[in-house]
């Protein structure tokens, strides 16, 4: 049968004031009126199951994700510890192979920007077939449309059918001028959503995630704690995708968005006719190309563009939407009185 797990852990840091550890990115409505992993879980609707979808996050956040996303609170999996998505995958999909023998897996994280869930279903749906057809793991590729340094890409190789491919190789967040060469070789972005039968996963991971393969002893053993102690954090692209011999690559047919940081809003959010994206009460006179959002007072900008403004859970951030990227260099300036947030 099929299964789905939705990564959903994260310390809340890339939309500083607004997302906090305790209502990071995935729990707010940052592309629309629900937060991203309430979309991430309605956009399953008709490929899996709610009852065989396995939502994979840290302790703080379990109780509201249940409640928000009403699963059983059996598919809820709380990590004793962060360490990264490899772990947090082989323990799911473990999971989903001890209630499910024959168990095939959908990977995803919670707080993606889609924009047509039926194409997103669609590729889902051949990204699993091709999984169990060919026994590979299965990354989907999302086509670019802007050179964009902050993802990873992935170069196709040879064919395996007529929707398929082998993976000639990765490219780690490139440089602007090497993204435009991968984009004209046809190489496509690394989304992050992942096929595989569990079978398979563990296979691999046994012989090539050797951050992770001593430590499986442990699952069988239901030690659960004893296993996130031993493994070394590592993400499932390096630690195994990109030591396999067997992966293969879909292109994905959907709009994919990862919202990366505040600017990314202008991407997901419409507009108004000067290019401003306000969320809450704001008054733009003469202003451009700015995003506003306030879960507060009302918020008014006369004469600016470009500006990303922010007013939540006490603090007002203002800053050049170009900045928006390096807002973690910013946190880590900021004195903890004024950065830290207990909400």
């Amino acid at each position: 049968m099929r299964w789905a797990v939705l990564l959903a852990g994260g310390s809340g840091t890339r939309f500083w004031p607004l997302s906090t550890p305790k209502t990071p990115k995935q729990l707010l409505p940052l592309s629309g009126a629900a937060s991203s992993a309430e979309e991430a879980v309605e956009r399953l609707t008709g490929l899996v199951p709610r009852e065989r979808i396995l939502v994979v996050t840290g302790p703080q956040l379990a109780p509201r994700l249940q409640e928000s996303l009403h699963l059983p609170a059996a598919n809820i999996l709380a990590e004793p510890r962060a360490a990264s998505t490899a772990p947090a995958l082989i323990w799911a999909t473990w999971e989903a192979r001890r209630r499910d023998p024959d168990a095939d897996v959908l990977s995803l994280h919670a707080d993606w920007a889609v924009g047509d869930a039926a194409a997103f279903r669609r590729t889902a749906d051949l990204a699993l077939t091709t999984a169990r057809t060919h026994d590979r793991l299965v990354t989907v590729g999302a086509v670019p449309s802007r050179p964009e340094t902050g993802y990873g890409y992935i170069v196709p190789g040879a064919r395996l059918d007529e929707s398929a491919r082998t993976v000639a190789r990765f490219s780690e967040k490139p440089d602007a001028a090497t993204a435009l060469d991968l984009i004209a070789a046809g190489a496509l972005w690394n989304s992050g959503l992942f096929a595989w039968t569990s079978h398979r996963l563990l296979e691999e991971v046994a012989r090539h995630t050797l951050e992770v393969a001593p430590a499986l002893p442990k699952l069988e053993l239901n030690d659960v704690p004893g296993f996130f102690r031993a493994v070394t954090p590592i993400s499932i692209d390096v630690g195994l995708l990109e030591r396999s011999g067997a992966v293969a690559v879909v292109t994905g047919a959907f709009a994919w968005d990862d919202v990366g940081d505040w600017a990314a809003l202008a991407r997901v959010r419409p507009k108004d006719p000067d290019g401003n994206i306000v969320v809450g009460e704001a008054f733009l006179h003469e202003s451009r190309d700015c995003i506003v959002w306030s879960d507060g007072d009302p918020i008014v900008l006369s004469g600016v563009e470009d500006l990303v403004v922010v007013h939540a859970n006490g603090r007002i951030l203002i800053m050049p939407a170009e900045r928006a990227a390096a807002l973690k260099q910013l946190l880590d300036a900021l004195p903890p009185e004024i950065r830290d947030i207990d909400s």
